[in-house]
């Protein structure tokens, strides 16, 4: 295996540049993305069929009935979360070191990133933890400082798994270090946790605007026809949609 130095996004970015070598390395990478993403996309879709809550059925004060129907999705909510996290791993690690090793196919990637799954999920527990303290002192100061408490809740978590995976699964040494990393470079790093953000959201909307053009016959009116939303979610529930 070559050294991560070697990986293809391993350098200091601008947007462009970032843009550019994400472009060439999905390019390049394509089909074996694309496999993935979809596997995986089809499996979480599966299991949110188990998951169906009505919105009506919360419009309710009584606090203890509202819990009680939660209830009734507890663990399907976590078997889902888990499998996604799980996910996540596997898709990180591929992304990290298929590059750097060309014999490691997509199996030896799933073996391989299974000794970074458990510590992970306790760093994001941690994360959980803080994140909600670092929102409640954020909600104090209004919108503002809650914007700033999410953006750097996130940076602090799009920086976990990588370190993690390069540095060892050693749950205080990747804390030590992630904290270490962001606030080295603190301004910069939340830039561009923010550019991220952004980009992401815009894509998001744009492709479920495409998504729902079938069912809707236009974004717009998903929002104007609360009917064909409705439909289009129904839809959106089963495994096939994804296709």
């Amino acid at each position: 295996m070559e050294s991560i130095e070697s990986h293809p996004l391993y350098k200091a970015h601008t947007i462009d540049s970032a843009m550019h070598s994400f472009w060439d390395f999905y390019k390049k990478k394509f089909v074996a993305l694309f496999l993935i993403s979809f596997a995986m996309g089809l499996a979480m879709q599966y299991l949110g069929t188990f998951i169906r809550i009505d919105i009506g059925d919360y419009q309710t004060f009584n606090m203890d009935e509202m819990m009680n129907k939660l209830n009734e999705f507890k663990w399907p909510m976590i078997i889902f979360t888990l499998v996604n996290i799980l996910f996540a791993v596997i898709l990180q690690y591929f992304v990290m070191f298929n590059p750097l090793d060309r014999e490691c196919n997509f199996l030896q990637c799933v073996v391989k990133s299974l000794r970074y799954y458990i510590p992970y999920l306790l760093i994001l527990v941690i994360l959980a933890f803080v994140g909600s303290f670092a929102l409640f002192l954020g909600l104090i100061l209004l919108f503002v400082g809650a914007l700033f408490a999410g953006v750097y809740i996130m940076t602090l978590y799009l920086f976990i798994l990588p370190i993690m995976m390069v540095e060892g699964p050693i749950i205080a040494h990747a804390i030590v270090r992630t904290a270490t990393l962001v606030h080295r470079n603190f301004w910069n790093n939340l830039g561009w946790t923010s550019v991220f953000i952004i980009l992401l959201l815009v894509a998001s909307i744009l492709l479920s605007g495409l998504v729902l053009l079938p069912f809707t016959g236009s974004f717009l009116s998903a929002v104007s026809n609360p009917e064909d939303a409705t439909a289009a979610l129904e839809i959106s529930t089963r495994p096939l949609y994804i296709i």
